[in-house]
């Protein structure tokens, strides 16, 4: 966190538009103290490239850095710092950060792109911007590492967190590069031609017709769940609800018109020429990435579905002309991380040089591919019925290390604990209203009924801490590997004014996959900057633990992976 190789300064803003610059100790005490116009902020913070950064929120901050045309190479996050830090079992008194609750604020209201583990969407404006309270929090930061169970790992912890938000903004600024007229042809392919406005698209209206005539309704509403079920009911499918699951398991003419109609009204809502003109007006696509908006560290996004985008739309990802993209995604991330925190030599033999499942049938542990994946998927998400479960126990005796972790997890979070990642992110205790079930369970006269309820709340905490340490180290992984990527990308030759897409830059991020987007002359050495990137990760997380991530890395025009 602190480096006296380089200095550290910060920045706050002025109630009249001005900017507070400062220099800061390693304790991060004020030593010296100036204010600069706003305009001249930019032209500041490029005037020393070595200069380490402190600001209350890189998105507040980094956006308007970046438009001017500076780019800064390291900074620290004081608002995304202080929700690891608060919470992080490794730091012995958290009271002074639990005390800053104006520093909460940020992680108040939930993303649109939720993840299972409860994203979270930063509001950066209802945090403090000004220097005084950037340094005071940013001191008491200071503080709480030097004195917690291990310095180093929180030290990386922030610094990668940090490197993250960076990188954040820089793929906003960058875009993907994107092809509407591919993304038009795609939907004109799959739901018809660009109707008019208020109309739906022809072969949308031709399955909302089909399914009508089946249902004997001409009149029948597709688009109200409620209304729908009556419907079905009406023809005898008697289901509870129209998931895709459940209609399969009923044989009816209705079934597959009505099934191909929802993916079509789901594409049509969700990536489809309302969203094509409002997120790609242009060549590129911007989704705004939420760094640090899952509880386990991994990313969410605030706007234009940047984590959910379907299969089908990846041939409009097209790089410029005399462009390339290198698309690099990691094999079974969770699982290698899983080996390499529990030190399973066994495990780690299994994935070594190849597909991590494949190696789990050739050691003779399971006799198929999907029953190795279906196996160690289930340890990790607490699989306790079907053939998940049935197969767990065989995992247990030819990887125990690896299921111990897991399973120690389970119990932890089972009994009210909280859980860590192998940096130290830590998951939130458990609520009030938890812990109440709990102790009215435990009472000699409580009823079955909440006896059950309690063992099932129990229970369902277990799958999350089970999950949290493997998903939330995997997310160090691969903010290491994006932030050390990004070093090597900066000194690829430059062919463009521009601080990021002047040169081979990232373009995507999604928890294991990048896309680097570089010049045609450059591609080969991206790609191999990729996979050393790769290796640093896993050697500065694990050491010398013998455990390879496999990328599957492609140098290619579009990103369509058919």
């Amino acid at each position: 966190m602190t480096d006296a190789r380089a200095p550290w300064r910060a920045v706050g803003r002025r109630s009249d538009g001005a900017v507070d610059v400062a220099v800061v100790d390693a304790g991060g005490a004020v030593l010296e103290r100036r204010t600069i116009a706003r305009e001249r902020l930019a032209a500041e913070l490029a005037d020393d490239p070595d200069t380490r950064w402190i600001w209350s929120d890189t998105t507040a901050w980094y956006h308007d850095v970046l438009a001017a045309g500076v780019r800064i190479a390291r900074c620290h996050d004081v608002r995304l710092c202080h929700a690891i830090l608060r919470d992080s079992s490794l730091v012995a008194d958290a009271t002074g950060l639990r005390s800053a609750t104006v520093w909460d604020a940020a992680s108040a209201a939930p993303a649109d792109d939720s993840d299972a583990l409860f994203a979270l969407e930063p509001a950066p404006d209802a945090i403090p911007h000004d220097l005084d309270a950037t340094v005071a929090e940013y001191a008491r930061q200071v503080e709480a590492i030097r004195g917690s169970a291990d310095p180093g790992r929180l030290r990386l912890l922030t610094a990668a967190e940090s490197a993250g938000a960076l990188v954040a903004v820089e793929l906003h600024h960058a875009g993907v590069p994107w092809s509407r007229d591919t993304h038009d042809a795609i939907l004109a392919g799959i739901l018809g031609p660009r109707p008019r406005p208020g109309e739906l698209p022809s072969r949308v209206g031709e399955l909302a017709e089909a399914v009508r005539v089946e249902l004997a309704d001409p009149a029948a509403s597709l688009d109200s769940q409620p209304r729908l079920l009556r419907s079905l009911h009406r023809v005898g499918v008697l289901v509870e609800s129209t998931s895709k699951w459940e209609l399969r398991r009923h044989e009816h003419p209705v079934i597959e018109p009505l099934l191909a109609y929802k993916r079509a009204m789901r594409l049509l809502s969700a990536n489809g020429w309302a969203w094509m003109d409002e997120w790609i007006p242009a060549d590129r696509f911007r989704p705004v990435y939420v760094p640090g908006g899952v509880v386990t560290g991994r990313w969410a996004s605030s706007g234009g579905g940047a984590l959910q985008l379907p299969r089908m739309l990846r041939p409009a990802v097209r790089a410029d002309d005399g462009w390339r993209l290198v698309v690099a995604d990691v094999a079974q991330l969770e699982p290698r991380i899983l080996a390499a925190m529990s030190g399973d030599l066994a495990l780690a033999e299994a994935a070594r040089g190849r597909d991590l499942y494949e190696g789990i049938v050739a050691r003779g542990t399971v006799p198929s591919r999907q029953e190795a994946k279906m196996a160690l998927l289930g340890a990790m998400y607490g699989a306790t019925t079907g053939d998940s479960g049935r197969l767990v126990p065989t995992l247990r005796r030819a990887y125990p290390r690896a299921m111990a972790l897991v399973d120690d997890a389970a119990r932890v979070g089972e009994e009210g604990g909280s859980v860590r990642t192998l940096l130290g992110r830590t998951s939130p205790a458990p609520s009030a209203a938890w812990r109440d079930l709990q102790a009215d369970a435990a009472e000699s006269e409580a009823s079955d009924a909440v006896s059950s309820l309690a063992r099932s709340r129990a229970r369902e905490r277990g799958r999350f801490t089970r999950n949290f340490v493997v998903q939330g180290t995997a997310a160090e992984w691969a903010l290491a590997w994006l932030a050390d990527l990004r070093r090597r990308l900066v000194g690829f030759p430059a062919v463009g004014d521009h601080p990021v897409t002047g040169r081979a830059h990232l373009a995507f991020f999604l928890h294991d996959e990048i896309i680097v987007h570089v010049p045609a002359d450059q591609a080969e050495a991206a790609a191999e900057a990729v996979g050393d990137a790769a290796d640093a990760a896993g050697r500065l997380l694990f050491g010398s633990f013998p455990l390879d991530f496999l990328l599957d890395v492609r140098i290619a025009e579009s990103a369509d992976k058919s």
